[in-house]
């Protein structure tokens, strides 16, 4: 994850740091949890599989391909969706070509990458290998904020164009849609093909925060207080969130007749669910289903049960929300 840069001035920001540029990346030790653990208890399906992770800096979910200039009269390269083919290719060449099994994932803006490039990835093998997607935390909204705007509907057209990412855009929702309209989920995933896990929280924290209170809609002190812990939130406030959740629970009707693909949608106040192990597979992770998310993504991607589509009821009805996930 790690958002997007929307303006000439944001990008030139964001390019001096690492979400920006790989000049200020510091080398990681690459230590997975959750989905990218190598611990069997806690990742049963997929511990032991070769893994790759992609840093992110080009703000455009890997589908950028333009240049700006910046008020310092500097060039901006956007690169994201180079930057991606450039990465499968190299790891086709490495032995991914060779894989039996693949599957390609990431979580809020990496989640969002995931539903763009799931088809692309897919194509890029032979019929006979399992090859599959699941989006964490990437399922964003195009909803009015509490002050009537549709400001995050500003901040991904201001993507779309700045960095030109209709080349990643299903030419079906081109033809009839804007391209902006073509860069949110619920118009994506009418198009694509490949079996998808959809994993995502209704009551997304990082989207309630951003999306429908955004610091732009000038937000009293009960709704400052109620989108840092919902629990803080008041009747009136929870119909607002509730609204919000019907909004994501009805774009998943285009997803009933998927019969390969997934939904894990839950009713807790979190954002990012795979990377962690607490709500990955744990004593206190949420549950659907009497499954945790990594039984529910397991079963779903091995095919051992049909129909692994669970949608959660209203907040606060999960007992297993319970545990302090990560925001």
């Amino acid at each position: 994850g790690g958002g997007w840069c929307s303006t000439i001035k944001d990008c030139s920001n964001r390019r001096m740091y690492a979400l920006g540029s790989s000049n200020f990346m510091k080398p990681m030790r690459f230590a997975g949890a959750g989905i990218l653990g190598s611990d069997q208890l806690q990742n049963p399906d997929f511990y032991n599989w070769n893994k790759v992770f992609v840093r992110y800096c080009d703000g455009a979910s890997f589908s950028g391909d333009a240049e700006g200039r910046a008020q310092d009269g500097s060039t901006l390269h956007f690169r994201g969706l180079r930057i991606y083919q450039a990465v499968i290719d190299e790891l086709m060449e490495k032995g991914l070509n060779n894989a039996t099994q693949a599957l390609l994932t990431g979580c809020s803006a990496g989640g969002l990458a995931t539903i763009l490039h799931c088809d692309d990835f897919s194509a890029r093998f032979s019929r006979d290998v399992s090859v599959k997607c699941l989006a964490d935390a990437g399922f964003f909204l195009d909803v009015k904020d509490i002050s009537g705007k549709r400001s995050f509907w500003s901040v991904y057209d201001g993507v779309v164009h700045l960095q030109n990412v209709r080349e990643v855009l299903p030419k079906d929702c081109l033809a009839n849609k804007e391209p902006t309209e073509c860069f949110f989920p619920a118009e994506l995933i009418k198009s694509i093909r490949t079996p998808m896990f959809i994993l995502n929280s209704a009551y997304d924290s990082w989207q309630i925060r951003n999306v429908l209170v955004p610091v732009s809609s000038a937000p009293d002190k009960p709704w400052s207080i109620c989108k840092d812990n919902i629990r803080n939130c008041n009747s009136t406030q929870i119909k607002v969130l509730d609204a919000f959740r019907n909004t994501m629970v009805g774009a998943f009707k285009v997803v009933e007749d998927k019969e390969d693909w997934g939904l894990f949608i839950d009713s807790c106040f979190t954002h990012c669910q795979s990377l962690y192990g607490i709500s990955w597979n744990s004593e206190i992770s949420p549950r659907l289903g009497n499954k945790s998310i990594a039984e529910a993504a397991g079963d779903w991607y091995h095919g051992r049960s049909q129909g692994e589509k669970e949608i959660d009821c209203e907040y606060p009805c999960n007992p297993t929300c319970s545990g302090q996930l990560p925001p």
